[in-house]
């Protein structure tokens, strides 16, 4: 205990240490609520695009945040459920005794300037045998009525507004997410659409069911341009999941990277270091040997020939750094130490080389070990986001790397989407600043030629 507070005295001279022990608490909050509100299970489900819950999220949308530097709103993403509908505003008449009709309206507000990008609506049907008959029509606040859609229906059927070609026809040829918006009389005057008419605006749901017991749900999705904390991608994925699950998938790669790399390492550097002869120099030539290989390339070339996943990756990265640079430095170190009195006085006493090497040697130069494994940290962060980067990360996984990946391969920044790209890379620097501050601290108070300068 009385090292630990004499640890954090000397860490307290350091603001920049604090701050980034702040920021590392903040990272490991961040994971901790990741894996409690979003198992990783069901957060790969999410990534992979096959849940539904991505029906009701608008494509390349930007966080809903940037509205308050906006002067004109951008329209967010607007629901209306069936589900929703007050039985007192439904009618429904039987027809006979199989025939059931209903009619009700679903009624949201528009209050926004900018066009919808996208209007869809979802019908979901629970019959058995006969399907049930849908007619929609779209109500203007000026009270205008649009006829949209009737037909009869499958237990699940997606009607896109915006590519119905015989509702542009009635609209003058204008795309529908524009032309249901317009005033009246209004045209189009070359390329700038006139104002929206602002109000309230009405879906009006007509159903016919020949079972009994059948029931017709309907949601009206009319989608925005922004959409929560951090806007969502080509394939309406929200990137808030990838940027929650990229947080604790990079600090597990860096730190089990760093911490097999260091601790190998360091061992192997002590081994050298005591033995010497054949031993030191076989570890000498496996080092140079080691040094003058070229890392990315080779994770490259495993990446796309054999295998991808992260732990792979995990595992050439541990085995190329082991016998890396580090390892000279770490033998220079325990060639200083082996000599001194007390490793003499272990050997006079009858110590094992084992003994003396993991009870004597190590301990004695073991603090050196801690900055140099903090900084190493967000060098295999960077390094795992440089392959997925390139497409060679694991694709399963949401990762700061696979997001940026995505947003190069969909020309992201060409199109203005600087938030696809701008939120895994704040969050990559963020971890690479953190680790690099504390471990120059750690350095200056540990190493002993830096200490109180």
């Amino acid at each position: 205990m009385k090292r630990i507070k004499r640890g954090w005295e000397s860490l307290k001279k350091y603001p920049s240490a604090i701050v980034a022990i702040g920021m590392i608490a903040a990272l490991l909050l961040i994971s901790l609520w990741a894996a409690l509100s979003l198992p990783l299970p069901y957060a790969i489900r999410l990534w992979r695009g096959s849940d539904a819950v991505w029906e009701e999220t608008p494509k390349n949308a930007a966080p809903a945040w940037t509205n308050f530097f906006r002067s004109d709103k951008l329209p967010e993403t607007i629901i209306a459920r069936s589900e929703e509908v007050k039985p007192a505003d439904m009618k429904v008449e039987a027809v006979s005794a199989t025939i059931t009709k209903s009619n009700y309206d679903l009624v949201f507000e528009y209050p926004y300037s900018v066009y919808p990008k996208e209007i869809n609506v979802f019908i979901d049907s629970d019959h058995k045998s006969l399907k049930p008959q849908v007619a929609l029509s779209w109500i203007m606040p000026d009270g205008r009525e649009l006829p949209l859609f009737k037909n009869n229906v499958g237990q699940t059927h997606r009607y896109t507004i915006g590519s119905d070609n015989v509702l542009r026809r009635a609209l003058g040829g204008v795309v529908p997410t524009m032309g249901l918006f317009f005033p009246v009389g209004a045209k189009m005057d070359g390329t700038s659409p006139p104002p929206i008419q602002k109000g309230k605006y009405t879906l009006r749901v007509e159903t016919m069911a020949f079972e009994p017991g059948t029931t017709v749900g309907v949601r009206l999705i009319v989608y925005g341009q922004v959409h929560g904390l951090a806007g969502t991608d080509h394939l309406r994925r929200d990137l808030l999941v990838g940027l929650l699950w990229g947080t604790p998938i990079a600090l597990m790669f860096g730190l089990v990277a760093a911490c097999g790399t260091s601790v190998l390492s360091f061992i192997i550097a002590a081994i050298a270091a005591y033995k010497g002869r054949w031993v030191n120099a076989a570890i000498q030539r496996v080092t140079e040997v080691n040094l003058m290989l070229p890392t990315l390339p080779i994770l490259i070339m495993i990446a796309t020939f054999y295998s991808a996943s992260i732990m792979s990756v995990l595992g050439i990265i541990i085995a190329l750094g082991i016998f890396g640079a580090q390892i000279l430095t770490n033998r220079a170190m325990f060639i200083q130490v082996k000599n001194a009195p007390y490793i003499e006085a272990a050997r006079a006493y009858g110590a094992s080389d084992r003994r003396i090497i993991f009870r004597y040697l190590i301990p004695r130069v073991a603090p050196t070990l801690i900055p140099g494994f903090v900084t190493l940290v967000p060098a295999l962060v960077f390094t795992e986001a440089s392959l997925a980067v390139l497409g060679l990360g694991d694709p399963s996984l949401p990762t700061w790397g696979k997001m940026l990946n995505d947003a190069y391969a969909n020309g992201a920044l060409y199109q203005g989407q600087y938030y696809w790209v701008v939120e895994p890379a704040l969050m990559l620097i963020i971890t690479g600043l953190a680790f690099s501050m504390l471990g120059y601290a750690l350095d200056r108070i540990l190493n002993p030629r830096l200490r109180g300068q």
